[in-house]
């Protein structure tokens, strides 16, 4: 069989199969689960097109870029790379000569390699996949804003309506209310917030208010008068004692979400990242902070101490547990999966600039140490495996953390917060 129609059979079986293992993942749990196994994959190789595109920028040779790991799956050669996909799909990789200075290399590639590159392209090369992230995240952030929005104080709706004792409707039946009303003003006042509502509602029992509400993008005026609450029963129970009046209408109220223009949601959208930033990166050093590996062992031998709220809350996920947050987020709707998947790109982002080899920060600190080195018309050249006992060494911490957090997310998986 030639081989472009070997090529074209096995994508084409790679593509049912796919298809086949989504269509029954949704069937068996529903959309969510797919839906962010797809974000996340696409952003572990959004990470490694970062390094992918600035390495063909720059002018070195990319042999691979695969997605997942072990056995190919399908691949196929575009000009000097060959471009696939591995049956684990845990991450992905791209592969450029030359890494280390130990390297085997044919001459006339050498000039192609990461090692012979500048130091501004080393850096920029290795940074890459973290950049990428940061840009993910921030189109991300940009896309909650203005396709889903956020609560906002001054957007007050109506979410539900009390039952009255001995009366078929409350005060804000009989006045026309409906749920998902958002209240705008009253008496001409805009409500600025859920407690200034309440607030002038409750001074208001017995007397006439204008309400001026929004109702599917037409604003509507109606009339609506509070009862005195100690006239009123709910189950029972009285809805107000004492002897000052105090006005109720029947409603429950919830944040609506606004949207932001495309344009004023690129500096909340910055804003919004930078502070994740902040605090990725102190969560980072608290996950390998002595106590925090403590915590994790204790939680370990311990189910009781795993299932305990505060230490869930404080403890470090898992790839399983992150998924299973990010399918549970949906729950709340689509702003707070994005959120999450932002959340994810930081930390995921700042990790990899961790400066230790093999994360992308350690090729960073290791060409910024040659560069320091290197003299005029003479160029240091590191030799990484001096750094070897470090690397094992960092690894095993990587790995005691993995197992650790993998065995609480299966057997202790923390409570959906989202319920």
């Amino acid at each position: 069989m030639p081989a472009n129609t070997s090529t074209r059979a096995s994508l084409l079986t790679l593509v049912v199969g796919v298809a086949a293992l989504v269509t029954l993942l949704t069937w068996w749990v529903g959309w969510a689960l797919p839906v962010v196994l797809v974000a996340i994959i696409v952003m572990v190789m959004g990470h490694e097109f970062g390094h992918f595109i600035t390495a063909k920028r720059a002018g070195m040779k990319v042999t691979d870029f695969f997605v997942g790991f072990g056995p190919v799956l399908w691949s196929t050669t575009i000009g000097e790379t060959r471009y696939g996909v591995r049956a684990i799909l845990a991450g992905g990789y791209v592969k450029v000569p030359g890494m280390t200075w130990s390297d085997t290399i044919e001459p006339e590639l050498e000039a192609r390699t990461y090692r012979s590159a500048t130091y501004p392209r080393k850096v920029l090369f290795a940074s890459a996949g973290s950049l990428m992230h940061l840009v993910m995240a921030l189109l991300l952030a940009w896309a909650s804003l203005t396709l889903v929005g956020l609560p906002s104080q001054s957007h007050e709706g109506v979410l539900s309506f009390t039952h009255w004792d001995a009366h078929q409707k409350n005060a804000a039946q009989l006045a026309g209310l409906r749920l998902n009303d958002r209240i705008v003003k009253v008496d001409g006042h805009l409500v600025t917030s859920a407690a200034w509502l309440v607030d002038e509602i409750h001074r208001h029992a017995g007397q006439r208010l204008t309400l001026l509400v929004q109702r599917d993008g037409r604003d509507l005026t109606l009339h609506a008068t509070p009862v005195d609450g100690r006239t009123i029963k709910v189950n029972g129970q009285y809805m107000a004692t004492g002897t000052t009046p105090q006005g109720y209408l029947g409603i429950s109220l919830i944040e609506q979400t606004t949207r932001e223009s495309w344009f004023a949601a690129i500096p909340h959208s910055v804003t919004e990242v930078g502070s994740l930033i902040a605090t990725a990166s102190h969560a980072l050093v608290h996950v390998f902070s002595p106590g925090q590996f403590s915590s994790l062992f204790h939680q370990v031998a311990s189910p009781a101490a795993a299932s305990n709220p505060t230490n869930q809350l404080n403890r470090p996920e898992s790839i399983v547990g992150v998924v299973r947050i990010a399918v549970q987020s949906t729950q709340a709707g689509p702003g707070t999966l994005l959120d999450i998947l932002v959340a994810v790109n930081i930390f995921v982002g700042i990790l990899n600039m961790v400066p230790m080899l093999p994360l992308d920060g350690g090729y960073v600190a290791v060409a910024t140490y040659e560069r320091l080195r290197s003299r005029r018309g003479q160029r240091y050249r590191a030799d990484v495996n001096r750094l070897t006992p470090f690397v094992y060494a960092f690894m095993t911490v990587l790995l005691v953390l993995f197992a650790c957090t993998l065995y609480l997310d299966v057997a202790h998986p923390i409570a959906n917060p989202f319920n």
